[in-house]
């Protein structure tokens, strides 16, 4: 039998996934943002920015994404983009084929 600390450890270490984490924020900040965390994007490579995008929040976004999948709230609450023109910012990523799109409500 372990310690308190291994166990606390243990579950520290499953409950800080990427996927875990992406849901436990949902669920504490916009609960009425039906679709908006149904799908999380992961950068597969650097996409070609317009001016307008290229700012700190977004190349700071970005490169979180290389690491680990985001989902549009996160995405809106660290970028500080109007919903609309993140909107636009997602399409132009998707269709560059620079994210992959993952469906995350498969997994809850």
């Amino acid at each position: 039998m372990g310690s308190a600390y291994d166990t606390l450890y243990k579950w520290a270490r499953r409950t800080t996934t990427s996927f875990a984490e992406l849901s436990f924020l949902s669920s504490l900040h916009d609960e009425s943002a039906e679709g908006d965390d149904a799908l999380v994007y992961r950068l597969k490579q650097w996409p070609e920015l317009p001016a307008r995008h290229r700012t700190a929040e977004v190349y700071r976004a970005l490169s979180l994404m290389s690491n680990r999948p985001v989902n549009r709230s996160w995405f809106l609450r660290h970028s500080r983009m109007k919903p609309k023109v993140l909107d636009g910012l997602i399409d132009r990523l998707v269709a560059q084929g620079a994210v992959e799109v993952i469906d995350v409500s498969a997994y809850r």
